[in-house]
């Protein structure tokens, strides 16, 4: 698949930028997993068939997308053709390129129109701007209009101890210890991080160790993944898995994994 690289200028604010192209021959659904990172899409071709997985009304075809952090997996319904480009967003990105708090879109699936205020429009009208190109060429289009949504907004992220914190967090470090190491107390940190990404420290833990634990399924041992990823065993990870993404490692291997090994090869971030 076609590569497109993230300029420096955006490093902090898109973690990944994938355009795929995936033809699978039939119909089918795929699982969007919880992640620390917000999920924007832009499909080129046909509309993205999309909702929350335990709540059924969210589901709609939609020709932009921007999923906040969730603590539950997503459904994607294709017809066997999916393309179009894929950004995780960090925290940060959030407001320097789409002008809106993650905390504010924590457990939402938004259009781009549905954003609070006008929207930025170098990112507005990019649905209708992808209508027939490659993903390559969206992809291209979607770095420029980028950037020029990143001019206007300006630098932005969260205070240096909060960001610090979610740093400590995301490794795994206790949240009693990360928040003497900040010098706030327990429930004055749990007050910051949810105000900054809309979940509880324990719940954007739970969510950072499964992303750990997804980039290494299919390539060691469950038992291996669970003792490097901070599970107390392989039972952990399992219940862990059923209750974020609504299956086990197992299955999401058998069903998922040839999907995501695609937008690895595509993602220039790995």
């Amino acid at each position: 698949m076609p590569r497109v690289a993230v300029p420096p200028v955006l490093a902090p604010y898109v973690a990944s930028l994938v355009p795929y192209d995936v033809e699978t021959g039939v119909p089918g659904v795929h699982q969007g997993l919880p992640s620390t990172t917000l999920t924007f899409v832009l499909p080129v071709g046909e509309p993205l068939d999309v909702g929350w997985a335990d709540r059924p009304a969210t589901r709609a075809r939609r020709w932009s997308t921007v999923s906040g952090l969730h603590t539950g997996p997503a459904r994607i319904h294709h017809d066997g053709t999916q393309r179009g480009v894929q950004l995780g967003l960090t925290l940060a990105g959030a407001r320097a390129l789409l002008g809106v708090p993650a905390a504010a879109l924590a457990g939402e699936i938004v259009e781009l129109a549905q954003l609070d205020g006008p929207g930025d429009p170098a990112l507005r009208h990019l649905p209708e701007q992808l209508a027939d190109r490659t993903p390559e060429q969206a992809g291209r289009l979607v770095v420029r209009a980028l950037v020029t949504a990143l001019a206007r907004h300006g630098a932005a992220g969260p205070r240096a101890e909060v960001g610090r914190a979610l740093a400590r967090l995301t490794a795994g470090v206790p949240v009693q210890r990360v928040a003497a190491e900040v010098g706030y107390s327990r429930r004055h940190l749990g007050t910051l991080v949810r105000a900054e990404s809309g979940l509880s420290p324990k719940e954007w833990q739970r969510v950072a160790r499964l992303e750990r634990s997804r980039a290494l399924l299919g390539r060691r041992p469950l038992r291996e993944v669970a003792a490097s990823c901070g599970y107390a065993d392989q039972a952990h990870l399992t219940r862990d898995w059923r209750d974020l993404a609504g299956l086990t490692p197992g299955r999401w291997v058998r069903e998922e994994l040839p999907f995501v090994q695609d937008l690895r090869e595509a993602d220039p971030a790995g």
